[in-house]
């Protein structure tokens, strides 16, 4: 039996006989002590750059259910804060972005990076992993993360969330010189702050691309997704050779094989939509993660056959047990603790 945390055994390619299990959004809005911290803090960003109760509230999932990995409490929108966007939250409506035009794109691009605006969230780090320690969590693995540089464009060009992504879907098509511009500037900045995670604590990072699914063109999803994210793979290999990067494309569908092929990741993480047959061949590639419908932990119908499921595909090889997107508000925390004993007795 090895002493090495579960999670970096099977991100090398290991076995494990119960799978390290973490959940995307673990910590957060459906755990009551979550809520009272939120309170303290005042708006969202007020607590994501707040190190000690970021720190607390990313340790709060750790100590109730005793996941194999934390990961960091911020957002994957604090990056364009490092290129001089104004980014906020308004309650119930998500966030907000002073949104780029195709005018100001090269603007944008040639601000200089200003990383010490996200001291925080370094400081953040660094002080989960002195509180795993601490608190006895010693087996637990720190994740830090960022946005993919094609989602966090969508995000800047809308000025905010969107059902469509039409404006970013529109630069695509007819302003791609100025879409190459921002996401050029996006993949130094998110190299930069994920290679800042991890000397200040990070032992592992993930890449979430949560709106890849977007692009259907091969040709747009290779230039967008793909090639971003192995720029970033490469320029953390050159600091961190050695630290895992985890892929997550959401929605990736029919580009998923070639996603894990050309981005030089150690993982891929799943989305709900992927197939147990095609997780499994996925598998023989390199190892996965997930991908547990969230809705399903959520309502708790079917959650121990779709577990099983998981498990008794994804037994033979190298798998990190998560839910295919982030944990719902409304999944009530019994639900996640009947996961994790379910997990844990399967063996």
């Amino acid at each position: 039996m090895t002493h090495e945390k579960k999670i970096l055994n099977v991100l090398k390619g290991g076995k494990e006989t119960i799978p390290p299990v973490w959940l995307m959004r673990q910590a957060g809005r459906y755990l009551p002590e979550y809520q009272e911290v939120r309170a303290k803090a005042g708006g969202f960003l007020d607590l994501v750059f707040n190190p000690e109760l970021a720190a607390e509230v990313t340790l709060q999932p750790i100590r109730r259910f005793g996941f194999d990995a934390a990961i960091l409490f911020s957002d994957i929108l604090v990056v364009p804060q490092a290129l001089g966007t104004r980014v906020w939250f308004e309650e119930g409506e998500g966030p907000r972005l002073d949104p780029v035009s195709v005018e100001n794109a090269a603007v944008l691009a040639n601000n200089n990076l200003d990383l010490s605006l996200l001291n925080p969230i370094f400081e953040t780090v660094g002080l989960i992993r002195e509180g795993l320690q601490r608190e006895g969590f010693s087996h637990t693995a720190l994740i830090g993360f960022a946005g993919a540089p094609w989602t966090v464009a969508c995000y800047m060009i809308e000025g905010g969330g969107s059902d469509s992504y039409a404006k970013a879907l529109q630069w695509v098509r007819e302003a791609p010189q100025a879409l190459e511009q921002l996401i050029d500037a996006l993949t130094d900045v998110t190299a930069a702050y994920l290679i800042k995670q991890i000397a200040s604590g990070a032992e592992i990072v993930q890449i979430f691309d949560s709106w890849a699914g977007l692009l259907k063109d091969p040709e747009d999803f290779r230039r967008w997704v793909i090639e971003p994210t192995q720029k970033i793979v490469t320029k953390i290999r050159q600091f961190y050779p050695d630290v895992p990067v985890i892929g997550f494309p959401r929605g990736a569908g029919p580009h998923y094989r070639a996603y894990i092929e050309a981005t030089q990741i150690q993982a891929v993480g799943l989305d709900q939509h992927v197939t147990m047959n095609k997780a499994q061949k996925y598998q023989t590639l390199i190892p996965v993660q997930g991908n547990l419908d969230p809705e399903i932990l959520k309502t708790g119908e079917m959650l121990d056959a779709s577990i099983d499921s998981i498990l008794e595909t994804l037994s033979a090889g190298p798998h990190i047990f998560n839910l295919g997107h982030g944990i719902h508000k409304d999944t009530p925390p019994a639900h996640v603790t009947r996961l994790m004993t379910r997990i844990r007795k399967a063996a």
